[in-house]
């Protein structure tokens, strides 16, 4: 008699009889440690995701963060850019990483700032020293005396004169072609946070931390008026912006209040108390009736300032820490997020989102070309972002106007 043989799998699905397993049926049992079992989410760890980047240009020669960021106005590709690895270099959007290296400074490169004839460039630090160079990166001079880190650096709208601010409350002039020292500006009462030659060169307007605007001859060193005390500013001043007109200053504070003086008067001509967080910049209009002012509230403010009134309010995501206005109608922002944005100041609207920083952005710039955003981080890059809107706006309206006369 034939053994009877096991019943199969076929068989128990034909007969649809159920089959279960006892302890007979166990062979070997295997102890498994729990750091042995895969987490859930090891497979979509390993997976990582990229973050977007919009930028057509990296320059990624600096090892430290990015504090300062200034564009050729001649030259629609040089760059120069410094930071907190001591260094400076001058590159060019588009080709490779970086042209020349801007040494010799022993700390931060706070500042850097081309001449408006677009031949020297400055560079600033927090050793205190200001060096000078052409624009293919050969060193034309070291300009000494201030007893504190550099702050900014400015240049006469028409000549070789530099302007340079210190943390220890004064501010240096200096004849960058002779490396001649030419005067100091003292009275201050705490470092010299913002400043500036009035466009046609006659004045000198400075802010400090000691909540005081001062404004001075730069031929005689006078101190012209003092602007300080109610309605102005109740802490120190962050930022500053010239009309083209050389009749008006616009300062923020980290009160959040921004203040239009009268520079020939010293007067204060209206505040604009609308911001709940210290106001990191500020920008006249090329028509010289608007300004924009960016604060760390998170939100950018487009004001009417003839009429005191708020033309648009633009919410960011974090604090503003840098804007510049790109034509008539359009404001870039730099962001803590590490975003740029491109507003229409007419809407309030964002047009643009540059996105590829990972960490703040401390300072931005434009090109000659007024066609591409350059844009430093603490994260150690320089990106390069394009925008056409503003000149595609310039070309319609010639279109329109060349339709209109025919």
């Amino acid at each position: 008699m034939n053994a009877p043989s096991s019943p199969s799998l076929h068989d128990d699905e034909d007969n649809n009889e159920e089959v279960f397993l006892d302890e007979s049926d166990i062979i070997q049992e295997v102890a498994l440690d729990n750091e042995d079992l895969p987490d859930a989410d090891e497979d979509s760890d390993m997976e990582q995701v990229e973050e977007p980047d919009d930028s057509m240009h990296i320059c990624t020669g600096h090892s430290g963060e990015l504090y300062t960021v200034a564009c050729c106005p001649t030259d629609a590709t040089l760059v120069a850019s410094g930071g907190g690895d001591d260094r400076g270099f001058l590159w060019r959007i588009g080709q490779g990483d970086w042209a020349s290296e801007l040494q010799g400074h022993g700390d931060s490169v706070s500042s850097l700032a081309f001449s408006n004839d677009g031949q020297l460039l400055a560079s600033g630090s927090l050793d205190g020293i200001v060096q000078v160079w052409d624009v293919s990166g050969n060193h034309r001079g070291t300009l000494e005396g201030p007893g504190g880190g550099i702050e900014w650096l400015r240049w006469h709208p028409r000549g070789h004169l530099l302007l340079a601010s210190s943390e220890d409350s004064t501010v240096w002039m200096w004849n960058a072609d002779r490396g001649a020292f030419l005067s100091t500006f003292a009275g201050h009462g705490g470092s010299v946070s913002c400043g500036d030659f009035t466009p046609d060169g006659k004045i000198i307007c400075t802010g400090s931390d000691d909540a005081t605007m001062r404004i001075w001859n730069p031929k005689s060193g006078e101190n012209l008026h003092v602007v300080r005390g109610h309605p102005y500013h109740t802490e120190g001043l962050t930022c500053m912006s010239i009309s083209s007109s050389s009749t008006l200053a616009l300062t923020g504070s980290k009160d959040g209040s921004v203040c239009v003086v009268n520079i020939s008067t010293g007067r204060v001509v209206s505040s604009l108390v609308s911001h709940s967080d210290s106001v990191e910049c500020v920008g006249f209009a090329p028509s010289d009736s608007w300004v924009a002012v960016g604060s760390l509230d998170n939100r950018l403010a487009i004001w009417d300032i003839e009429h005191s009134l708020t033309r648009s309010t633009c919410d960011h995501e974090e604090g503003v820490t840098c804007l510049s206005w790109l034509g008539a109608f359009y404001v870039v922002t730099g962001c803590v997020d590490g975003i740029v944005r491109v507003w229409d100041s007419r809407s309030g609207e964002c047009v643009r989102t540059f996105r590829g920083h990972s960490d703040a952005v401390q300072s931005l710039s434009l090109s000659a070309a007024r066609d591409r955003i350059v844009s430093v981080s603490l994260d150690g890059t320089a990106r390069v972002f394009e925008f056409e809107g503003s000149n595609k706006h310039s070309h319609l309206i010639v279109l329109v106007l060349y339709v209109l006369l025919k």
